[in-house]
C-alpha cells in the first residue's frame, strides 16, 4: 500500500474570494466519512494523507487494472451552493489539489442539491479515437505573433454542441489537461514532452484562431477527440504543477517558424497516430532520453523549443530576470504593491514593511506565504510562475472592487427596470443590464463578461443566453420580466452571501457568547473594542478574540 495527498482549496471570483469556514468532507467508495475539515482565513486545508496504490503500477503501460485510489469530497459553506466531486484519483507520492469554486445559492434558496462533478480517469487510458483535425497546410487565417491567451476559453463539449464555455487562466488550462491526459507518476522527462505538446496544440488552435474562424466563440474544445482532454473542477498534481509553471509560455515550432507546430498526440496502445505516443515517451524517459530529444522521436527534427512573453490580461510583463532578497528596482515595487493589495482579501500574507522597492525580509516572507497559498514553490523568489500569478491576482481582486464601487455609483437597487431589451438596444438600461452581467460572470463561470458600452450586441446576447441557462429560464437573448427579475434577485444573493472584497471575519468570544465581526482588512483591536463599545482588553488568537467577561 502506498500513500498520496490530498488539498482542498474553496474560493470563488476567480480566486479573489477565498471562503474561510466551509465545510469540507472526504469520503471513499464505501461512503465512510476519513476527515472533515475546515478552510482557513486563505479558503484552504492542510494536505491528508489517503491510501493508493504503488507508482509502479502507473507507470506500467501492460497493467490493465486501475493504477489508483479513488475519493470523493463534499464542500459547504453558508450561502453558496455544496459541491460533490466523485471519482478523484489520489497517486502515490503525489499531492493532488482540488480547487472547489463554489457558486452563490440560487436567489430565495435556502438550500440546494449538490453541484456534482465527476473526475474519471485520465485520457490516456480511454481507447478513444483522436480526430485533431489541424492546420496541416498553410492556415487562411493566422494571428500574426504567438499569444499566450489569458484566459482561454474553453468549450466543455464537442465542437458543435451546446455546451457551456468556461474561461480559465492558461497556467491552469495546461495544468488541468496534463492532469486530465496522463499520469502524474510518469518520469519527468516524459511529462515535461507531453507538457509542451499540450501547451504547443492549444497555442496552435489559438494562432490559427481554429474555431473562432469559422464562427464560435471559444478557443479550444475540451473534447479528447477534436482537441485535449480537460476536466472543469479537477485536481491538479503536484509533479506536473511545478513542470506548467517553468515552461508555461514556451512552446514547439519548427526551425525558421514562427507558428507553433501542431503537436497531435494519441495513447500509443490502444489508439495510434502519427503524432506523439503518450505512453512511448515513458519508454524513451527511461532511455535517458530529453524531453527535446522525446519530441523530436516524433515530429521532425528541426523542431526547437521557442519562448513567448506576449500574454494577454496581465498588467505588466515579466521583467526576464528573477527578484529576490536584495533585488531593488521598480519591478520590485510593482510586486510589493500588489501583493499588500491581495493581502487585504488574503490576510495570511503578511504586512511587507521593507522600504519601498527593496526585497527584503519581509518582501521574501509575504512572497513565499503567497506561494504557499497558491501551490507554487514556496521558495521566496519571483519567477516567472510568480509574477504572472501574483499579477492575475492583483487583477481580479482590483477588478472586484471596481465593480463593486461601480454598483453603487450606478445605484443599483431592489425594483428592476420596467423595459424589454434585445439585440440593438441601447441606453442606460442596457449600462445597467451589462453591469450585473459582468459582476455576475465573476462568481458563475459560465456566464461571459459582455463590454458595458450602453450597446446590446452579439456578445451582451451571448451573456443573456448564457445567463438564462444558468438559471433555467428560456434561452432567448431577450431580457424581459422574468430575466430582470432574476437578474436583480441573483445580484441581490452575491451581495448577501459573497464576503465582501478585502475583508475577513473574526470570531469574537465574550463570556459565553459568540458571534462574527466582519470589517475591512486593516482594522485594528483598539477599533473593534471601541465599534463595539467594549473596553476590556481583547486577545488575538488565530481568528479568536476572545474578550474577558465583565
Amino acid at each position: 500500500m502506498a500513500t498520496g495527498y490530498l488539498t482542498l482549496q474553496t474560493r470563488t471570483a476567480h480566486d479573489a474570494v477565498p471562503l474561510a469556514g466551509a465545510k469540507i468532507t472526504v469520503f471513499d467508495n464505501w461512503n465512510n466519512i476519513l476527515y472533515t475539515l475546515t478552510t482557513d482565513e486563505s479558503g484552504e486545508t492542510g494536505s491528508v494523507a489517503l491510501d493508493t496504490l504503488d507508482k509502479r503500477f502507473s507507470q506500467d503501460p501492460g497493467f490493465t487494472g486501475t493504477p489508483y485510489f479513488t475519493y470523493h469530497v463534499l464542500a459547504e459553506a453558508a450561502g453558496f451552493q455544496p459541491l460533490f466531486v466523485s471519482d478523484i484519483p489520489i497517486f502515490d507520492g503525489e499531492t493532488a489539489t482540488l480547487p472547489l469554486t463554489l457558486t452563490p445559492l440560487q436567489p430565495g434558496a435556502r438550500s440546494a442539491a449538490p453541484e456534482k462533478i465527476s473526475i474519471g480517469a485520465p485520457a490516456v487510458t480511454l481507447p478513444l479515437t483522436r480526430i485533431q483535425d489541424g492546420r496541416l497546410y498553410e492556415p487562411s487565417r493566422v494571428l500574426r505573433q504567438v499569444v499566450i491567451p489569458n484566459p482561454i476559453t474553453v468549450h466543455l463539449g464537442a465542437p458543435a454542441s451546446a455546451a457551456s464555455n468556461v474561461q480559465v487562466s492558461f497556467p491552469d488550462y495546461v495544468k488541468n489537461v496534463a492532469s486530465s491526459e496522463i499520469y502524474p507518476t510518469w518520469p519527468a522527462s516524459a511529462l515535461t514532452a507531453n507538457i509542451y505538446a499540450i501547451i504547443t496544440f492549444a497555442l496552435n488552435r489559438v494562432y490559427t484562431e481554429w474555431y473562432r474562424a469559422r464562427g464560435y466563440d471559444f478557443d479550444i474544445t475540451n473534447s479528447p477527440a477534436y482537441d485535449q482532454y480537460f476536466v472543469y473542477g479537477r485536481p491538479i498534481y503536484s509533479s506536473i504543477s511545478e513542470i506548467v509553471d517553468r515552461i508555461f509560455n514556451e512552446y514547439v515550432r519548427r526551425a525558421g517558424q514562427e507558428a507553433p507546430y501542431f503537436t497531435s498526440f494519441c495513447n500509443g496502445t490502444t489508439a495510434t497516430c502519427q503524432g506523439l505516443s503518450q505512453w512511448g515517451t515513458v519508454t524513451l524517459a527511461n532511455q535517458g532520453l530529453s524531453p527535446l530529444q522525446i519530441l523530436r522521436s516524433y515530429y521532425p527534427n528541426d523542431i526547437e523549443i521557442a519562448e513567448t512573453n506576449i500574454i494577454t490580461g496581465v498588467l505588466s510583463s515579466y521583467p526576464g530576470t528573477l527578484l529576490k532578497t536584495g533585488s531593488s528596482g521598480l519591478d520590485v515595487q510593482t510586486i510589493q504593491t500588489y501583493l499588500n493589495r491581495i493581502r487585504r482579501n488574503y490576510p495570511a500574507i503578511p504586512a511587507i514593511t521593507d522600504e519601498t522597492g527593496v526585497f527584503g525580509n519581509s518582501t521574501k516572507a509575504a512572497v513565499t506565504k503567497f506561494q504557499q497559498v497558491f501551490s507554487l514553490v514556496p521558495d521566496g523568489i519571483v519567477g516567472k510562475a510568480t509574477w504572472y500569478k501574483i499579477s492575475s491576482l492583483y487583477t481580479a481582486v482590483t477588478r472586484l472592487a471596481e465593480l463593486d464601487s461601480e454598483g453603487t455609483t450606478l445605484g443599483i437597487g431592489t425594483v428592476p427596470p420596467n423595459v424589454i431589451l434585445r439585440r440593438g438596444s441601447r441606453g442606460q438600461d442596457v449600462i445597467t443590464l451589462q453591469y450585473l452581467l459582468d459582476l455576475i460572470s465573476e462568481y458563475y463561470p459560465t456566464i461571459p463578461a459582455p463590454v458595458q458600452d450602453g450597446i446590446f450586441g452579439g456578445g451582451t446576447r451571448s451573456s443573456v443566453i448564457a445567463f438564462q441557462q444558468a438559471m433555467q429560464l428560456a434561452a432567448d437573448g431577450i431580457v424581459g420580466p422574468l430575466t430582470w427579475q432574476r437578474l436583480y434577485a441573483t445580484y441581490q444573493s452575491i451581495s448577501q452571501n459573497v464576503p465582501s472584497s478585502g475583508s475577513f471575519a473574526y470570531t469574537v468570544q465574550s463570556g459565553d457568547t459568540l458571534w462574527q465581526l466582519s470589517r475591512r482588512y486593516g482594522t485594528t483591536v483598539d477599533a473593534i473594542k471601541q465599534l463595539n463599545g467594549l473596553t476590556s482588553d481583547l486577545i488575538l488568537v488565530g481568528q479568536v478574540l476572545k474578550i474577558p467577561s465583565r
